[in-house]
């Protein structure tokens, strides 16, 4: 099942994605909130109405009103929180490389996370920038979850029935802003919090049935086979598979329930897939060719991310009109 949310008339919906069609949950049953946010809090009771739903017009036993006239938002609008992994080991290896730094052995240790900005969250469409986020402006490829269930001091091996889906993510990045903040040992901060996207839809766990394999060893959890991809302007920059993950989405949320409540919203990352982002392709490139023309995002640079399985999320850069700049108000 493919879950939506979309506007008409400045109003925000959820829906199912069926065949190219959109339709409305609630106007197919009154019990299923007409908002993501509610709908998540509802659990595996609410998801189950919405897969009868998603069945039945499937097979043709449900007359469903197709929406026309809409706008589409990021499946999830508003999460409870959004934190982003670092679970692609080949990623991780090649910064460190890049930077004449050795591999950090608290990688295979255990999974980290940082919080970045909920309220950034978007969905396809134009992403407006401001001047100093083009200063060394990057994407980055990655998975998503969402969950729909509280929990707190989670294991591993209970952590997938919390997933109430998948997304593509791509973790916007300011790479300037990024590193000056960090050389002080805190962030990243202004370099993330401007835009974070999701999408185009959510995808049930039961639609991925088919790509599951088996995770790293020595890992627990679900791990899926689905091709990644980014094309920046028609060209494709980078390749890799939700299989390299090292370390599981369960993981993640065994570390990130620890002590702690998760909630139904929380939106979680994967983190940067090996190949998936700018910054990881000029460090290798320069390392292997001094002349080599490092690349970063330009106004009006076309972003397609797509995933086996999940589909294709596309954004457009724009650039504000508004010129302010904080790396000028440095002292």
């Amino acid at each position: 099942m493919k879950l939506v949310s979309y506007k008409t008339e400045d109003q925000e919906h959820l829906g199912l994605f069926i065949n190219g069609h959109i339709y409305n949950l609630n106007s197919c049953d009154k019990l299923i909130p007409d908002n993501m946010n509610e709908f998540l809090w509802g659990g595996d009771e609410l998801m189950d109405r919405a897969k009868k739903v998603d069945e039945d017009i499937r097979r043709g036993r449900m007359e469903a009103k197709e929406e026309l006239f809409f706008e589409m938002m990021a499946p999830v609008p508003h999460p409870t929180s959004c934190r982003d992994g670092y679970a692609f080991r080949q990623h991780v290896a090649a910064a460190r490389r890049n930077r004449k730094v050795d591999m950090i052995p608290e990688f295979d240790q255990y999974p980290v996370f940082y919080f970045t900005n909920h309220n950034a969250i978007q969905g396809a469409g134009e992403i407006e920038c401001m001047p100093d986020h083009f200063q060394k402006l990057d994407f980055e490829l990655e998975v998503a979850v969402v969950l729909n269930k509280k929990g707190r001091n989670i294991r591993a091996a209970d952590a997938d029935n919390y997933i109430a889906g998948y997304m593509i993510m791509n973790d916007m990045s300011a790479r300037t802003l990024q590193m000056e903040e960090m050389l002080l040992n805190l962030g990243p901060a202004k370099g993330k919090d401007f835009s974070t996207v999701i999408g185009p839809w959510l995808v049930t766990p039961d639609e991925l049935e088919q790509y599951k394999t088996l995770p790293k060893e020595g890992h627990t959890g679900n791990a899926y086979n689905l091709e990644m991809k980014c094309v920046v302007n028609g060209k494709q920059v980078s390749s890799g598979n939700m299989a390299d993950m090292d370390w599981t989405f369960a993981e993640i949320i065994e570390r990130c329930a620890y002590g702690c409540d998760v909630l139904p919203g929380d939106v979680i990352g994967s983190g940067t897939v090996g190949t998936g982002c700018f910054l990881e392709l000029n460090g290798t490139g320069l390392l292997n060719d001094p002349n080599y023309q490092p690349q970063w995002l330009q106004p009006n640079d076309l972003v397609e991310m797509e995933i086996t399985g999940l589909g294709m999320l596309a954004n457009i850069i724009k650039k504000s009109k508004d010129d302010f700049s904080i790396l000028a108000l440095k002292k």
